[in-house]
């Protein structure tokens, strides 16, 4: 007979699982997200098989890139990594030291400490806020910036259940199309932008405090103590109906710096 765990039980161990980088393997058999079809990270491998200088933004704890390398076709004479969130940054380097890429300490929203035109591959996987005139700064002509981004209203099912129905100008955030004219704006020309909204599923509250406590800016100064109620109600909706439905957006985003000679086919 399967014994349910306990609101208390769960919660705790949702609370105490670390939350460095951006492995989610913790959550197998916890929680499920489809993937989006376009593969972003083989498609990064393929792509640093034919990069001479390569820079990895907001890198997490190196993972992507990580895996990336290892599946590259032939390796980058240079790659490099930014990372803002110092845990991230300690487990980045040790994961990517052996790689031979240095990662950078640079906040989220400071300028790129890099020189004009450094690169001609700059990649991203989920990062903040893209600045976009920074990233055409360090790009060198026909240089290419190409990333997955989180879309407009991701996971705001989960949200809005703690923090209640969000205005449109919220809900509208992170727009693929907004983007695709910021990008312009900055001089960038965009050669290919695709949007999917993909399903999740949280089998049980813990996975939701994991996530919560993971991806900081979905309920911003989450805490178990400041949403207990909330959680409690969650719990007793899993526990009746089932996993919690959920569906996150995403974007791949190929952009292009004008100049040079024209970059080979993908």
């Amino acid at each position: 007979m399967t014994v349910r765990r306990t609101f208390e039980d769960l919660v705790a161990e949702g609370a105490a699982v670390p939350t460095e980088g951006w492995d989610f393997s913790w959550f197998e058999g916890r929680a499920t997200e489809a993937r989006p079809s376009w593969g972003y990270a083989m498609s990064v491998a393929a792509r640093l098989g034919r990069a001479s200088a390569v820079l990895d933004i907001q890198t997490g704890g190196g993972e992507v890139l990580d895996f990336a390398l290892a599946k590259a076709p032939k390796r980058p004479p240079l790659a490099v990594a930014t990372e803002g969130w110092p845990p991230n940054v300690a487990k980045a380097t040790a994961l990517l030291r052996p790689r031979g890429v240095p990662v950078v300490a640079s906040p989220e929203d400071a300028p790129l400490p890099f020189a004009d035109g450094a690169f001609d591959l700059v990649v991203s996987r989920h990062p903040v806020r893209p600045h976009w005139e920074q990233i055409a700064r360090v790009l060198q002509p026909s240089g290419t910036y190409f990333a997955q981004h989180v879309g407009p209203a991701s996971v705001f099912e989960l949200v809005e259940h703690f923090l209640g129905p969000q205005p449109d100008g919220v809900r509208g955030g992170r727009h693929p199309e907004r983007e695709r004219a910021d990008a312009e704006a900055a001089g960038l020309e965009v050669v290919d932008l695709r949007a999917e909204r993909l399903r999740m599923e949280f089998h049980d509250i813990g996975a939701v405090v994991h996530f919560l406590r993971k991806v900081v800016w979905m309920v911003p100064g989450f805490t178990v103590e400041a949403y207990e109620p909330q959680l409690r109600a969650l719990h007793e909706r899993i526990q009746t109906d089932g996993p919690f439905v959920a569906h996150s957006t995403r974007h791949l985003f190929e952009a292009r710096k004008p100049g040079g000679p024209s970059a080979p086919p993908a």
